[in-house]
């Protein structure tokens, strides 16, 4: 294959490499990935996400990290997914299959997306930890302030902490630390939150495999769920993340989290890559 098409998507700025491999799959490996996310020498992207045919759903959705490792959930990356498919299919709602489970997306006002994530994971082997642990309040500090925080898995691990002010926490020295601590044995994504006087809530994210991002889906997932956990609030919460706002609800009819924000196409290209790290 000399050279493979692709459409460039971000979700508040957590960007994404799309590639349609439905009707002319597309093999992808960990230097192929590696090389697609390199942002000096390839497209660059936080995730590469690659569209595969599926028996359940509309697509199945594969995501990998710039490190090439894969990851089990992107909530960003399905907003941006569900809008192609949606387009596509001319429909409403559609349903992406991913590793984790099925996800619907729907349209939403003002071009927005909506999400149902589907329901939290919060028993401390389903997210997974080391050893036995309260996942509302684990016992573990990160740095002087930076403890205790609880544990949420929305197809994918996450610890949030809850700070006084998440915008001054030192995110590039402690997340690597946090992301491998022998505690997360599947490593982890890291989230720093502070309460703002409105009642929304400021984070700031480390991802595993990709680092500092400027949004994060299933962490906003794992905020709301921790944030409500701990009493900060009522199942609902507005979130702004470094590239923008998330409308997020832990629905308590059915335990699902909604989530509803923007997505946007940055551009759309033909990536041409060395003989070294070609698809098979």
């Amino acid at each position: 294959m000399d050279g493979i098409p692709f459409i460039k998507m971000h979700g508040l700025g957590n960007d994404f490499v799309i590639i349609e491999s439905r009707n002319s799959p597309v093999e992808i490996n960990v230097a192929l990935a590696q090389a697609i996310a390199n942002r000096r020498t390839g497209v660059g992207c936080d995730q590469l996400i690659v569209l595969e045919s599926s028996d359940k759903a509309d697509a199945f959705m594969r995501i990998w990290n710039p490190d090439g490792s894969e990851a089990g959930a992107c909530g960003n990356a399905t907003r941006c997914v569900g809008a192609l498919l949606i387009a596509g299919a001319r429909r409403n709602e559609v349903v992406i299959e991913t590793v984790s489970g099925l996800l619907r997306a729907s349209s939403a006002p003002d071009g927005y997306i909506t999400v149902d994530m589907g329901e939290p994971r919060l028993d401390w082997e389903q997210i997974p930890l080391a050893r036995a642990m309260d996942t509302v309040k684990l016992d573990y500090a990160a740095a002087p302030g930076i403890a205790s925080p609880a544990a949420v898995s929305m197809g994918n691990p996450h610890v949030v902490f809850f700070v006084d002010d998440a915008e001054s926490v030192k995110v590039e020295a402690l997340g690597p630390a946090i992301e491998h601590d022998p505690l997360f044995p599947q490593r982890t994504n890291v989230s720093f939150v502070s309460k703002q006087q409105d009642g929304s809530l400021r984070v700031v994210v480390w991802e595993r495999g990709a680092g500092r991002t400027l949004a994060c889906g299933t962490a906003a997932c794992a905020t709301v769920v921790a944030a409500t956990r701990r009493g900060l609030v009522d199942r609902k919460a507005v979130i702004w993340m470094d590239g923008g706002r998330l409308d997020m609800e832990w629905r308590e009819s059915d335990g699902h989290v909604i989530m509803t924000g923007p997505i946007a196409v940055a551009f759309s290209g033909v990536i041409a890559l060395p003989p070294r790290v070609k698809a098979a």
